[in-house]
C-alpha cells in the first residue's frame, strides 16, 4: 500500500481541519453557543461529506475527515450518518441525513428523527427518541425505538465492510481527539511559566509530551493501514486491521488524554479545561464497536 495522502485527499483533510477550527468549539462555553452549532451544522451539511461513502469515498476519506472532527471536537452528527449512508447506500433510497443505531442507542443523533439499525444482515430503520445522558459533550445518544421491518439485506461481504469501516471511523476520532488534547498541552506548556520559565522548558514535562507525539505517530501508521484495508483487502484483513488499529489507538488516546490532564495541572482537573472534553468523547469512542484484546489473538497484552 501507498501511505501518502493524494492530492484529493490532502484537500480534503485541508478543509475538514479548517471547518474544525473555524466552528469548533475552542471552550467549555462554546458547547452551549446555539448560535455556533447552528452555523457549524449548517457548514457541515453543505460540505456532503455525511454521504461520503454514496459518493464513492474510500475508507481513507471518511477516517481523513473524522479525524479531523474528532480533533476539533465538532459537535453536529459526522460518524453516526456516515456509517448510517454506508448502510443505505445499498437501498437506493434519499440520503437525507440519519443516524445509526448501535447497542440499543441511537448514536451521534442530535437533531435527527430517524437510525438505521443492521441487525443479522438486515437494515432496519428505528425513531430516535428522547436524548440519554451519557459522558461524551458532544455528540448526542438518544433512546432508540423498536426497528421495524427490513429495509433490504446486506450480502454477508457488504456487512462485513460496513463493520470494517465502523472500526475505523471510531478510531479516526480516536486519533483526531489524541492529536486535539495533545495540541491544546503543548500550547498550554508553552504559555504557563513556573519558576520564571514556562513548564515545557521542563525536561519532565517535555519527555512526558515527546511521549504522547510518539504514540500519535503510531496511531496514524495503524490507522492508515485499517483506513485503506476498508476496500482494498478481504473483508477478515480489513477487520483485523481495524481490530488492532482500534485496540492501539484506543489505549494511546487515554495514555495522551491523562498526559494532558496532568500537564495542564490543577486547572486541568476543572470543568473549565477543554482536556476532560476530549478525553469523554475518547471514551465514548472506545465503547462504539469496542474490541478487547482476546479478539486480535497477537499475543499482546
Amino acid at each position: 500500500m501507498d501511505v501518502r495522502l493524494t492530492s484529493e485527499q490532502r484537500q480534503l483533510r485541508d478543509a475538514a481541519a479548517k471547518l474544525a477550527d473555524d466552528l469548533g468549539p475552542g471552550s467549555v462555553l462554546d458547547l452551549d453557543d446555539d448560535s455556533r452549532v447552528a452555523r457549524l451544522e449548517k457548514a457541515v451539511d453543505t460540505t456532503g461529506w455525511r454521504a461520503l461513502r454514496s459518493d464513492g469515498a474510500s475508507g481513507v476519506e471518511v477516517a481523513i475527515v473524522a479525524e479531523e472532527f474528532g480533533r476539533g471536537l465538532v459537535d453536529v452528527p459526522f460518524l453516526g450518518p456516515v456509517l448510517a449512508d454506508d448502510l443505505r447506500r445499498h437501498l437506493g433510497d434519499d440520503q437525507s441525513p440519519w443516524a445509526v443505531g448501535v447497542g440499543g442507542e441511537a448514536v451521534d443523533a442530535r437533531g435527527l428523527d430517524h437510525a438505521v439499525v443492521l441487525q443479522d444482515r438486515k437494515i432496519r430503520a428505528a425513531a430516535v427518541g428522547s436524548g440519554i445522558a451519557a459522558a461524551d459533550l458532544t455528540r448526542r445518544f438518544a433512546e432508540l425505538g423498536e426497528p421495524g421491518e427490513s429495509l433490504g439485506e446486506l450480502s454477508a461481504e457488504d456487512a462485513d465492510r460496513w463493520y470494517a469501516l465502523a472500526l475505523v471511523a471510531t478510531t479516526a476520532d480516536l486519533l483526531g481527539t489524541s492529536r486535539g488534547v495533545h495540541d491544546l498541552a503543548v500550547e498550554y506548556a508553552k504559555m504557563r511559566e513556573q519558576y520564571g520559565h514556562t513548564i515545557g522548558s521542563y525536561q519532565a514535562v517535555a519527555h512526558m509530551l515527546a511521549e504522547s507525539r510518539a504514540l500519535i505517530e503510531g496511531s496514524i501508521s495503524v490507522l492508515r493501514h485499517a483506513a485503506w484495508a476498508v476496500d482494498e483487502l478481504d473483508t477478515a484483513a480489513a477487520i483485523q486491521a481495524g481490530k488492532v488499529a482500534k485496540i492501539y489507538c484506543a489505549r494511546a488516546a487515554l495514555a495522551i488524554c491523562e498526559t494532558s490532564i496532568q500537564v495542564h495541572g490543577g486547572i486541568g482537573n476543572t470543568w473549565e479545561c477543554l482536556a476532560h472534553v476530549y478525553l469523554r468523547r475518547a471514551l465514548a469512542s472506545i465503547e462504539l464497536f469496542p474490541v478487547s484484546l482476546k479478539e486480535i489473538d497477537l499475543g499482546v497484552s
